[in-house]
């Protein structure tokens, strides 16, 4: 961000719309993936594009699992994390709720 804020000041949009998360959010809560992208922004700073690439790819490769969640739709896809569920549950280190075993209490 430029020195003071000056484009706020003179109300243009210059390079704001790189960093998606930072900006500002509504009811002023961090977004979601932003802890991953500040990591990402913050591990680039002053090496250079070329370097950057090759030195962040991790940090950039968490911050986009966090923007697309391919890795989970991937396993989600596969039933890789019901049959994990239902391994923790037969090993009894899983109980589930009430609400997900259809013993909810009646509303009034």
């Amino acid at each position: 961000m430029p020195f003071w804020e000056l484009q706020r000041q003179l109300g243009i949009d210059v390079d704001r719309w790189l960093l998606r998360q930072s900006m500002a959010q509504p009811y002023g809560k961090a977004a979601a993936c932003h802890a991953f992208e500040r990591e990402w922004v913050e591990c680039g700073h002053g090496l250079g594009q070329t370097r950057a690439r090759r030195e962040c790819q991790p940090e950039y490769e968490d911050f986009m699992e966090c923007m697309h969640r391919t890795k989970l739709v991937r396993a989600a896809g596969r039933g890789t994390i019901l049959k994990q569920r239902d391994k923790m549950i037969k090993e009894g280190k899983y109980t589930p709720p009430d609400h997900h075993k259809g013993k909810e209490e009646p509303r009034p």
